[in-house]
């Protein structure tokens, strides 16, 4: 059965709704988001924090005293380790074919070559990710686009570390230079793959590609934008 049968029918974001029901019950997404709980900031205070690693690179480890007050007023004293991230962005680039732009990446920490999407860390403080997305794309596709626009904002591992990822669709492509960038180390192996769009969404539901914010990426946009077209 096709991913997007499943959620017309609503069995996968929304309950099925009796026909008698239908009128007094409204499941549009602004109701859905209204009804959601919300994530709400900190409340638990740091009472002393100290670095595990740390050096010239935008990303460092540290080690964080919390106090957690209960409702009863005790109070409990624990230790969490938080990798500090920049940011980075990842680049939905899809052209005129309706073919991703997809790379092949060795990845050490699982020893494998990952399907990706073309991205990159906010290592400049202060950058505009946007700047950042367009800037990846050109250095890892050679491509520019002349549409960009917000996909997703997704936090990677928040039991760990503090990376927020930005998500930006791309299209309108034409290539460009691939600028003064000189790939280097797993870099320098590095393919570029375009993908038909289906092609992928099929492999990101069916596990055969795993690289968590490509997934992320080509279900959104396939709920955002073709499933609302009625594709």
């Amino acid at each position: 059965m096709h991913f997007a049968q499943i959620v017309k029918r609503g069995s996968l974001l929304q309950p099925e709704i009796p026909a008698d029901d239908a009128a007094v019950s409204s499941l549009d997404s602004q109701n859905f988001v209204e009804d959601l709980p919300r994530e709400e900031p900190p409340t638990w205070s740091v009472v002393e924090s100290t670095d595990l690693h740390r050096d010239d690179w935008v990303v460092a480890l540290r080690q964080d005293v919390l106090q957690r007050t209960s409702a009863d007023g005790n109070s409990t004293v624990f230790r969490r380790r938080v990798l500090e991230h920049p940011g980075s962005v990842v680049i939905l680039a899809i052209d005129d074919n309706d073919c991703v732009v997809c790379i092949r990446q060795y990845r050490h920490a699982h020893q494998r070559r990952f399907i990706e999407l073309p991205a990159g860390l906010c290592d400049s403080p202060g950058e505009d990710p946007m700047h950042v997305a367009q800037r990846e794309l050109q250095e890892e596709a050679g491509l520019v686009a002349q549409r960009w626009e917000p996909l997703s904002t997704t936090c990677s591992s928040p039991g760990m570390s503090s990376e927020v990822v930005r998500i930006y669709l791309a299209n309108d492509l034409t290539p460009a230079p691939l600028a003064s960038f000189e790939p280097a180390d797993e870099e320098a192996d590095m393919e570029v793959l375009p993908i038909p769009f289906d092609v992928l969404l099929d492999a990101a539901l069916t596990g055969r590609v795993s690289n968590a914010q490509l997934v992320i990426a080509v279900t959104t946009y396939e709920l955002k934008f073709r499933n609302n077209s009625g594709r």
